[in-house]
C-alpha cells in the first residue's frame, strides 16, 4: 500500500480534508466495516458513486458508539446530509452464529477484531448523530436497512419488528444498490429541497403521518395486525418478495396500527416504499466499477489484515443480481432477479487492475457475482419480463422465455484468460449445475452449456468446485426453490467423467443446510446416509439462521408456506436444532452416540449400521 497516497481515498480525517483543501464536506459517511476502496464494499461505492457525481464525500469507518462520540463530530456538520453504511453483512449474521454465539471474528474489521461495530449500527449510529445534530438530515441505506424496510421477524431479539425508520431515527432509507437513489437525492438537497420533498425518488423508504393512496398501491396488513396475527405476516411477504423482483412494481404501504380515514386515506403512521429503479444498464454498472477504487483498504491499516478484503483481492465481480430465488438468500431481496452485466472492456479493465497488484501471482480467486453462471442471462421475450411476478426464473422449473445461453460467459473467461500474466482465473462463486443441466428448444444455448461445462471443470477449478444442492428431500428442496437432488448425483457424474478424461485429479465440494423449514431429523439422517454413499465427509454446513425479508424466515416464524399458506414445521429450538446438525458429522466418533439415539428416537434403527458401524453398544 506504500505507492499510495491519503490523498487517494475518501477522506476520514480533518488531515486528510485539509490535505485536499476542504474545510468542509457535502456528505459525511458512517460505516460499520473498515474503509476498504474496493467496489466490492458498500461504503466505497457509495462514497466514490457521490464523489464521481460532483460532492465532497468524507468516511467514518467503525466510529466508537461509547464515551463522548468524539468520532462522531471529529469532522463537524456536513453541508448536506449524514449517510449511514451499517456493512456489508447485516450486522447480526456479521457477529453471531444460528446459535447466537460470538463468531470467531469480524470478517471485516481490522484483524478479525470484534468490538468495532455494535448491534445494529443503523439504529446506534442514527440516534447519536439526532442526539449531536437535530437539525441535520440522515439518510440509511445497506443490507442491514435493506432487509429491514417493513415488519419483519428479528431472530436474535425473537421478535417481530417494524420498518428500521421506527427505531432508526433517519429520514429516508435508500434499499438496494444505492447508487441511483443516492444520485438523485442529493441533488435534491443540494438544490436545497428538504426530504420530505423527495418521497417520489424511486428505491425509497420513509414514514408518513397520512398517506393518501394512489392506483396500484398495495396496502400491506398493519404491523399491528402482524403481532397478532402470524399468518397476516405470511400473507404480506408474498408481496413484498414479488414487488422487490419485479421490473415494473407497485408502491407499498404499511400502516403501523390498523386505521383509515372515511376518504380511504391511511391515517396514522405508515411506512411508504416506493418501487425500485429498473435495472442498471451496462453502460450504468460499468460506470461503477470503473469509478478510481484504490482496490487496498485505507493506509491508516497498514500491516493490518481485513479477512473479507483479503477473500476477495483478486477476485473481479462481473454482473448484479440472481434469478435464483432462493427462499433463504437475502441477494434478490437486495438487488433483485433481473441480472445487469458488465461489459467485456470493463471487466478487462479492472482484471489488469489486480494484475497491477504487487503481490498478484497471476491467479484470480473468482471471476464471477451473486451466481457464478447467470451473466448475459435474460429473458428473450422482455414484455413478459415486465410483467412477470415470479420471484425464481429457475423454480420450480426454469423458465421457457429465459436464455440459458452460456456464450457471452464463455466470451469473457476466454478473454481474461488470453491476457499475458493470467495464469489462471478459477471461479470461486456458486455454480447454478441445474442451468447446466437444463436442455431447452434452444441447440445453440444446449451446446454452450455442455462447452461451458466442460471448460469450467477443465480450466476454472482450484481443485475444489463449489456447488450448492443444499439437501437430498425433495420435498425440503422444493421449500428452499431449489432443484431436486437427482439433478445433484447427474452433475457429479459429469464433473467426474470429465475429470477423468482431462486426467484432473478435483473434487465438487456440496454445501448443505440442516434446520431449514419443512427439514426433520429423518430428512437429516437421509441427508447423512446418500452423502456417505457418494463418498462426502462433509465440510462446508450450515445450521440454518432466520435472517430478515426471506421466504424461509418467514415460514420459519409464522409457521406458513407464504405462498400456499399451509403449515410448515420448523426446528426451532436449540436441542432441536443440534439434533439435525449432527447428522451432518456421522464421520466424528464423538457424534456416534447421539445419532444412534436419535437414529431410535425417531423410528430409524435400520439407518444405525450404516452410519454407526463402528459402535460396540452394550447390550
Amino acid at each position: 500500500m506504500a505507492e499510495y497516497r491519503l490523498t487517494d481515498f475518501l477522506p476520514t480525517t480533518k488531515k486528510e480534508m485539509e490535505l485536499r483543501g476542504w474545510d468542509e464536506v457535502d456528505i459525511i459517511l458512517f460505516s460499520a466495516d473498515a474503509y476498504v476502496d474496493h467496489p466490492s464494499f458498500a461504503n466505497a461505492v457509495i462514497g466514490r458513486t457521490l464523489e464521481a457525481a460532483g460532492y465532497r464525500v468524507a468516511i467514518v469507518p467503525q466510529p466508537d458508539w461509547h464515551g463522548d462520540f468524539r468520532d462522531f463530530k471529529k469532522l463537524g456538520r456536513p453541508r448536506l446530509y449524514f449517510a449511514i453504511s451499517p456493512g456489508n453483512m447485516d450486522s447480526m449474521v456479521n457477529k453471531y452464529t444460528a446459535n447466537r454465539r460470538l463468531r470467531s471474528e469480524d470478517a471485516y474489521s481490522p484483524d478479525g477484531r470484534h468490538g468495532l461495530r455494535p448491534d445494529y449500527p443503523s439504529v446506534v449510529y442514527s440516534q447519536i448523530l439526532r442526539q449531536l445534530y437535530p437539525d441535520v438530515p440522515i439518510v440509511l441505506g445497506g443490507i442491514e436497512a435493506s432487509l429491514r424496510r417493513l415488519t419483519h421477524y428479528d431472530y436474535w431479539q425473537d421478535k417481530l419488528r417494524p420498518c428500521i425508520l421506527c427505531d432508526a431515527p433517519a429520514d429516508i432509507l435508500v434499499y438496494g444498490m444505492g447508487e441511483k437513489p443516492m444520485v438523485e437525492l442529493t441533488r435534491r438537497i443540494a438544490d436545497g429541497l428538504p426530504v420530505s420533498a423527495c418521497h417520489d425518488i424511486p428505491q425509497t423508504v420513509y414514514l408518513a403521518d397520512k398517506v393518501t393512496r394512489r392506483e396500484g398501491d398495495i396496502v400491506l396488513h398493519s404491523h399491528e395486525e402482524c403481532l397478532r396475527n402470524k399468518r397476516s405476516q405470511a400473507e404480506n411477504f408474498r408481496y413484498i418478495e414479488e414487488q422487490s423482483n419485479m421490473m415494473h412494481a407497485q408502491r407499498l404501504l404499511q400502516p403501523l396500527s390498523s386505521s383509515k380515514t372515511p376518504d380511504g386515506s391511511l391515517s396514522g403512521t405508515c411506512v411508504v416504499v416506493n418501487p425500485p429503479y429498473p435495472p442498471m444498464t451496462t453502460d450504468e454498472i460499468d460506470a461503477s466499477f470503473d469509478l478510481p477504487y484504490t482496490r487496498v483498504p485505507h493506509i491508516k491499516y497498514k500491516g493490518k489484515h481485513i479477512p473479507a478484503y483479503e477473500m476477495i483481492k483478486f477476485s473481479v465481480n462481473i454482473h448484479r443480481g440472481c434469478f435464483g430465488g432462493c427462499a433463504f438468500c437475502t441477494i434478490s431481496a437486495h438487488q433483485g432477479k433481473f441480472i445487469s452485466c458488465r461489459s467485456k472492456e470493463s471487466i478487462l479493465r479492472e482484471v489488469k487492475q489486480v494484475m497491477q497488484m504487487p503481490d498478484f501471482k497471476g491467479y484470480l480467486s473468482d471471476l464471477g457475482g451473486p451466481s457464478a453462471n447467470m451473466y448475459g442471462m435474460h429473458g428473450r421475450n422482455l414484455n413478459a419480463c415486465e410483467k412477470c411476478k415470479r420471484p425464481s426464473c429457475i423454480h420450480p422449473q426454469i423458465c421457457p422465455n429465459l436464455n440459458t445461453d452460456h456464450s457471452k460467459l464463455l466470451e469473457i473467461y476466454r478473454a481474461v484468460d488470453a491476457l499475458p500474466g493470467i495464469k489462471k482465473s478459477f471461479i470461486g462463486s456458486g455454480v447454478r449445475y441445474d442451468l447446466l443441466l437444463h436442455r431447452s428448444k434452444d441447440e445453440k444455448a444446449n451446446k454452450a452449456a455442455m462447452e461451458y461445462t466442460r471448460e469450467l471443470i477443465k480450466r476454472h477449478v482450484s481443485g475444489r468446485l463449489k456447488v450448492a444442492p443444499e439437501h437430498t428431500s425433495d420435498r425440503v428442496l422444493r421449500l428452499m426453490r431449489k432443484p431436486s437432488f437427482q439433478q445433484f448425483y447427474e452433475f457429479k457424474r459429469i464433473f467426474d467423467r470429465i475429470c477423468r478424461e482431462e486426467h484432473l485429479n478435483q473434487q465438487i465440494i456440496p454445501y448443505f443446510i440442516s434446520s431449514h423449514p419443512g427439514c426433520s431429523e429423518a430428512d437429516m439422517a437421509d441427508l447423512a446416509v446418500k452423502t456417505k454413499h457418494l463418498d462426502f465427509q462433509l465440510e462446508q454446513v450450515q445450521d440454518f439462521t432466520p435472517t430478515p425479508m426471506t421466504v424461509s424466515t418467514e415460514t420459519w416464524y409464522t409457521g406458513y408456506d407464504p405462498y400456499t399458506l399451509e403449515p410448515v414445521k420448523s426446528a426451532k429450538t436449540q436441542q432441536e436444532k443440534l439434533a439435525q446438525r449432527q447428522f451432518f458429522f456421522w464421520y466424528k466418533p464423538e457424534e456416534r452416540r447421539g445419532i444412534e439415539q436419535s437414529l431410535r428416537r425417531i423410528g430409524r434403527a435400520d439407518l444405525i449400521n450404516e452410519l454407526c458401524p463402528f459402535n460396540r453398544r452394550r447390550r
